[in-house]
């Protein structure tokens, strides 16, 4: 009874973090904390993050190995921000979902935001980041068994996760910009950074065509040989 109850708590955890909790957390901090305390919201999320990687360790033994390759996977991400115009990290976070599972994808993509912005810069906008590609991270971990089967489907959720991302920073955009969410201004920022999400999303798109394959066999081989 007590293995159906953890294993039933673990489930809504699995849930309830990416799509209730964080969102919930991220927009509070936004509308009601302010900039003043975008450190504590940033420093919340990351904490969910880890309870969320942590519901999935009841249910994989080998955790501690699970965690070793996300901490490296969540390094190549924070060294991938400092390339130029197109970044890899995206294309990381989902061929770290893709064979470590949702949570860890989830982890990676939060920590690499919240990490690697003690470098570009702390702010409200963190917590946002953290979310998207957290968001990003878990949605490819879900489908990972089709987005190994099929690279033009993998391509095409890279798009589109260019774009997923674009749109949750743009309502961190419009709540900074007002004092509430504002539809029309929302549209007119999406049409204003039309451009950087073209971009961003292609360099999705290239990233993964080139280290799909390559990145997608090193983590088989080590996911099978330490039955992570």
């Amino acid at each position: 009874m007590l293995m159906i109850r953890n294993r039933m708590l673990q489930n809504v955890l699995r849930w309830a973090i990416p799509f209730v909790l964080l969102p919930a957390l991220v927009i509070a901090g936004a509308v009601i904390f302010g900039e003043r305390r975008h450190l504590f919201i940033s420093f919340a999320a990351a904490a969910l993050s880890v309870l969320l990687f942590l519901a999935g360790i009841e249910r994989k033994k080998t955790g501690t190995r699970r965690l070793v390759l996300t901490a490296i996977m969540t390094a190549l991400c924070i060294a991938g921000r400092f390339i130029p115009l197109c970044k890899p990290v995206t294309a990381v976070i989902m061929l770290t979902a893709m064979y470590l599972g949702s949570e860890a994808g989830f982890l990676t993509g939060a920590m690499a935001a919240l990490l690697s912005n003690f470098y570009f810069g702390q702010g409200p906008w963190t917590a946002f980041q953290m979310l998207a590609w957290g968001l990003i991270g878990w949605i490819a971990g879900a489908m990972a068994e089709p987005l190994k089967r099929s690279r033009a489907l993998l391509l095409c959720t890279g798009l589109l996760a260019g774009v997923l991302y674009s749109m949750i920073m743009d309502v961190w955009t419009v709540l900074w910009y007002g004092e509430g969410f504002d539809l029309q201004l929302y549209l007119a920022k999406i049409l204003a950074s039309l451009p950087h999400l073209v971009l961003y999303a292609v360099s999705n798109f290239l990233f993964l065509f080139w280290l799909a394959k390559p990145f997608g066999e090193k983590l088989e081989r080590i996911r099978i040989k330490y039955g992570v």
